[in-house]
């Protein structure tokens, strides 16, 4: 069902939070028909790194308490979760779940947190390409997800949302291997949405109330539009909030794969609003990440040629090795594994770079910035 609601929410008041939050749930009343009482539901948040909720990278605690809060009034047994970057171990949980508020949302509602570190492989039928696949147990435990994401820009994917937050099933560093076996963004966007097929989110929330644009998804500026989005599809819902974010879907790759394989029609207005409707949204364009190209060569000249030119300019990762505390996270998030510490500071093979940015995603302190040729400028906008 393409259904998406949107309600206002200026700020993460918890009383205002939980009003709306109820009315995108309410809207939807097909998720409310498969809960059942005593129903395991793993509330599957984008704790990205240890970020603090005020950084808007991670989905922000009062959603989620509102999310929790939800559940449990329907007799449901939510558990909150997610692997982050990172070893997918009790250690690196604890924190991130400490910086992003999760523990004050488990101490006021005692809702569990997971810390179940267990990874199984599971057979993925719907896939395309991903058929077989290592996934955090708790999200095969469990009866229901929901997918609670942040709407971000994203320097490998150009946008983040509902779809790709899914990635958070596959455990801590094996994300790395996955990015390098898939290492280029419509391959990567194949398998992001056969991950998706097969958690089929019973519902899908966005907090898009503070977002992050430039070089998200973690190292952007903090943008307020001030809304929540929900919808039983994750594929509609993106949609819906690139169109608010001002991105055009042909420049998201989750939804450009989405689309091919019928799961969606990427023209906004073939989705059913209920809440606000779209055009009633006036929010600046989001600006985009360093790291895109919009080929402007592209049917100009052979494409061979085309090949080399916008493999030779496109953006890569440039280290700060003043800033930089040799904290070693980019090496050890590389998916190629081509970053080496000389002196305790990183120094990249940039000839093997697979640009997928996990090194400007997962630095804490923004060492990493992305740069592009200064002949950039000329052959992409």
């Amino acid at each position: 069902m393409n259904k998406v609601h949107i309600v206002k929410c200026q700020e993460y008041d918890l009383d205002k939070v939980q009003q709306a939050v109820a009315e995108c749930f309410d809207a939807m009343p097909e998720f409310k028909e498969k809960l059942f009482e005593g129903a395991k539901v793993l509330v599957k948040t984008n704790l990205l790194m240890r970020k603090n909720p005020e950084d808007a990278v991670t989905t922000h605690p009062s959603v989620i308490e509102a999310i929790v809060r939800y559940l449990q009034a329907l007799g449901c047994k939510p558990v909150i979760g997610d692997s982050p970057g990172g070893p997918y171990n009790e250690w690196n949980l604890k924190g991130v779940y400490k910086a992003a508020g999760m523990n004050a949302v488990a101490e006021k509602t005692g809702c569990e947190l997971n810390y179940d570190t267990s990874v199984i492989e599971v057979h993925n039928e719907k896939a395309k390409l991903l058929k077989n696949m290592q996934i955090i147990k708790v999200a095969h435990d469990v009866d229901f997800i929901i997918s609670a994401a942040k709407l971000k820009t994203h320097g490998m994917m150009t946008y983040t949302g509902a779809v790709k937050n899914l990635f958070g099933v596959i455990p801590g560093i094996t994300k790395a291997e996955y990015h390098f076996k898939m290492n280029n963004t419509a391959n990567f966007a194949e398998h992001l949405v056969d991950i998706c097929e097969y958690v089929n989110p019973v519902i899908s929330i966005i907090d898009a109330i503070d977002c992050m644009e430039g070089d998200g998804p973690s190292a952007g500026m903090k943008k307020h539009v001030g809304l929540l989005m929900a919808s039983s599809s994750p594929y509609a819902l993106d949609v819906a909030a690139s169109k608010v974010a001002g991105i055009n879907t042909e420049l998201i790759p989750t939804i450009v794969a989405a689309e091919k394989r019928g799961l969606i029609n990427s023209n906004y207005k073939n989705l059913e609003f209920s809440g606000i409707d779209l055009d009633e949204i006036k929010v600046e364009p989001f600006i985009l990440p360093s790291s895109i190209n919009i080929n402007f060569v592209g049917g100009r000249v052979p494409k061979f040629l085309e090949s080399f030119i916008t493999n030779t300019f496109r953006p890569q990762p440039i280290f700060d090795h003043d800033k930089c505390v040799g904290c070693e996270d980019c090496k050890r998030s590389c998916p190629p594994d081509i970053i080496k510490m000389v002196n305790g500071k990183p120094v990249p093979d940039l000839d093997k770079c697979i640009r997928c940015f996990c090194c400007h995603e997962l630095c804490p302190i923004k060492a990493v910035d992305i740069k592009k040729h200064w002949l950039h400028e000329r052959l992409f906008r």
